[in-house]
């Protein structure tokens, strides 16, 4: 489905959060949308690279590492978004190996780079609610992603 994020809130103004203008776009795929997979990080991303092995189904996975200035996905866990058929990634972190990221086509969207990954061993937790940029992202709602921001909605929306 062709959308454009603008043109949801122009019409779903009342069931759109917006979030703030804080990430940037490293992936492929620039327009991205789908229902929302949930992931904490608080280090290692060992969680997250089993989430992207199993299959997407066309899914995005919004993950909150706390905006902790390590890599957290690069151009390996990017293949494995691309080849088990995940939408896109969202993460309130950093990301490194854009010149390779930026040719799958997967959504990336982040607060920067970093050369350096996560070394800390810590489970993640998954299907949990988080929050940053200013909204709330639930299991379950829908994103949708562009050139001009990222939005969440409760409900599909349709152009």
């Amino acid at each position: 489905m062709k959308f454009y994020t603008a043109d949801l809130c122009d019409k779903y103004p009342e069931h759109v959060q917006v979030l703030d203008p804080i990430m940037k776009s490293y992936g492929g795929s620039k327009r991205v949308m789908g229902q929302i997979v949930t992931i904490k990080l608080p280090g290692h991303n060992k969680t997250l690279v089993e989430l992207l092995k199993s299959e997407g189904a066309g899914q995005i996975a919004v993950v909150d590492v706390d905006a902790k200035y390590t890599a957290v996905v690069g151009d390996n866990l990017m293949k494995f978004a691309y080849e088990n058929n995940w939408a896109g990634i969202v993460i309130n972190g950093y990301v490194r190996d854009t010149k390779n990221t930026k040719e799958i086509d997967v959504g990336l969207f982040a607060l920067g780079t970093c050369p350096k990954k996560t070394m800390e061993v810590k489970e993640g937790s998954l299907h949990e609610t988080v929050s940053f940029g200013g909204i709330t992202f639930n299991e379950g709602d829908y994103l949708y992603a562009d050139r001009d921001g990222i939005i969440v909605s409760a409900m599909p929306l349709e152009m």
